[in-house]
């Protein structure tokens, strides 16, 4: 079945997350986990998708024991879930999923009501290894429970503990645990009142612990002490690899002791320090730091206030460095001074795939800097440089820099006022050959614009993904991006959201997908399209071979409509 949405409420992708708080038990004062952080290290299986449907070849008794266990697991009968689960893995005709549902278990959001219950079937130590108990509410005995299933239990390797207000009594028991446990390799504490007491606790066992690879302490307000903690324990630490400590509140003196801790650590890939007031001074000192590390892949400075001073400090270590392959210095105040000397680091590195410059007023002279630099760069893969205040002059210089770049495959220059850079960019599309994502989101691109690009998607044969919305694109250029859409090859994802598009720029893309064979994604969002083109739509859905979701949210069809599609082979969903 494939999947058509139609919502009834507009949410900007550009607007912050709301934060929300989860944890009943949380005060005001206390920073609540986003929902788009939930989970950010880690993936979970819910036990509400444990394997229930079976082939013909599956018994009887295997698709009881299957029905059983589901419904142990639904009411908390966690020791009997286990019992009946090494009994389907005894037979032989058991599944990948199977073992999936027996080891991977989720009681997120509340999920689980009998706590007592499931430390009991933990500690069986025998099935599970993976186990989300994100934003139950837990309280100090039952945390100090779960630490201290942690001593015993040897089979637990990812453990989410987020948005359980633990505190530095639930910190004391979990760092106590890591001290003993041999198994854990991820664990998730972000937004769990930890403080700075709590970090030093942690910092103490991660000197001992031997295991965990991967620790998220998001929103903790660790403050600077907590943060020199953890630095002395990456000092000693030998086999930590990713390190979240968004949002802790380090402020320069903790990102001083970080910057000191990556000098001597050798293990270390992954670290992110979003949001933690660093400013130009802790900027430079991880400067200097990258210019000695030689093991960190990814690093998230977004939010800092690093100023020009603290990225042209980076920028002289980025021509030094050798190992850094992601940067995020999104909402930075670079201003074009910093930007320049940014792109002048890129001209000399060749490492660096991905880089994050999202809100930093680079204008034209910064864009103008970037475009110079990437056509001497062959090493960027990624370029995200929305909101930039880049304008026509700045988006024509980067456009044009596509035609002598040959590494570049994703680009987002979404809400920038490029006006008629959208023909310039059209030009450059007809030449390069590697760019797969081009995100334009509301830039003013204009009828000129529209028409070149509509032109230029006749004759590109690379890129997979565009993003139009919010162009004013109108009924007439509609029905030229549908033209389009007859003879391109490549394109597998188009959104049109915000166009008005219209009743004859929608027929011409229904017509379109008559004949295209490529398209899999097409969102049509908010276009005045009204019922006439629902059933248009519906008819050539029936006829199209490839496109597997279709999003008309905000554009008032009727039930018939909707019908229609749903006997072409669509879901409908409302949301």
């Amino acid at each position: 079945m494939h999947q058509l949405k139609i919502k009834e409420s507009i949410k900007d992708e550009e607007t912050h997350f709301l934060n929300q708080d989860i944890n009943t038990h949380a005060d005001s004062s206390e920073p609540s986990a986003p929902l788009s952080s939930i989970n950010s290290l880690y993936s979970f299986t819910l036990p509400s998708t444990i394997n229930i449907d079976f082939s013909t070849q599956d018994d009887d008794i295997l698709k009881d024991k299957r029905k059983e266990a589901y419904e142990c697991f639904r009411q908390g009968n966690f020791l009997q879930a286990l019992e009946y689960y090494e009994e389907i893995l005894e037979n032989c005709q058991h599944n990948v999923e199977d073992l999936k549902s027996a080891s991977t278990w989720d009681f997120s959001y509340n999920k689980c009501k009998k706590i007592n219950e499931l430390i009991k079937a933990l500690c069986r130590n025998t099935m599970p290894t993976s186990l989300n108990l994100y934003g139950n509410g837990l309280g100090l005995e039952e945390e100090k429970a779960v630490a201290d299933v942690l001593c015993k239990n040897n089979t637990l390797e990812s453990l989410d503990l987020s948005c359980n207000p633990l505190g530095i009594g639930g910190g004391k028991a979990l760092a106590e645990a890591l001290c003993k446990n041999n198994t854990l390799k991820d664990l998730n504490l972000q937004y769990n009142k930890l403080r700075s007491e709590g970090g030093k606790l942690l910092a103490g066992a991660l000197s001992k612990n031997t295991t965990l690879t991967s620790l998220n302490l998001e929103g903790n307000r660790l403050g600077s002490e907590g943060g020199k903690a953890l630095a002395d324990a990456l000092c000693k630490n030998n086999t930590l690899k990713n390190l979240n400590l968004k949002e802790i509140e380090l402020g320069s003196e903790g990102g001083k002791s970080l910057a000191d801790a990556l000098c001597k650590n050798y293990v270390l890939k992954y670290l992110n320090l979003k949001g933690n007031g660093l400013g130009p001074e802790g900027g430079k000192a991880l400067a200097n730091s990258l210019c000695k590390n030689t093991t960190l892949k990814d690093l998230d400075l977004g939010s800092n206030n690093l100023g020009s001073e603290g990225v042209k400090a980076l920028a002289d270590a980025l021509c030094k460095n050798n190992t850094l392959e992601d940067l995020n210095l999104e909402e930075n105040e670079l201003g074009s001074e910093g930007v320049k000397a940014l792109a002048d680091a890129l001209c000399k590195n060749v490492t660096l795939t991905s880089l994050n410059l999202i809100r930093n007023k680079i204008e034209s002279e910064g864009g103008k800097a970037l475009a110079d630099a990437l056509c001497k760069n062959n090493t960027l893969k990624d370029l995200n440089i929305r909101f930039n205040e880049l304008g026509s002059e700045g988006g024509k210089s980067l456009v044009n820099a596509l035609c002598d770049n040959t590494a570049l495959e994703n680009l987002d220059l979404s809400y920038n006022n490029l006006g008629l850079g959208g023909k310039a960019l059209a030009d450059t599309l007809c030449k390069n050959n590697t760019l797969k994502v081009l995100n334009l989101r509301y830039n003013k691109l204009g009828p000129e614009g529209i028409e070149s690009l509509a032109n230029a998607l006749c004759k590109n044969i690379t890129l997979t993904s565009l993003i139009l919305e919010g162009n004013k694109i109108g009924p007439e250029r509609g029905k030229e991006l549908a033209d389009a859409l007859c003879k391109n090859t490549a394109l597998k994802e188009l959104v049109l959201k915000f166009n008005n598009l219209g009743l004859k720029g929608g027929k011409a893309i229904a017509n379109a997908l008559c004949k295209n064979n490529t398209l899999n994604n097409l969102n049509l969002g908010y276009n005045n399209l009204g019922s006439e083109i629902g059933i248009s739509l519906a008819d050539a859905i029936c006829k199209n071979t490839t496109l597997t979701s279709l999003s008309l949210e905000g554009n008032k069809l009727g039930s018939e409509e909707t019908g229609l599609i749903s006997r072409a082979g669509f879901t409908v969903l409302y949301k």
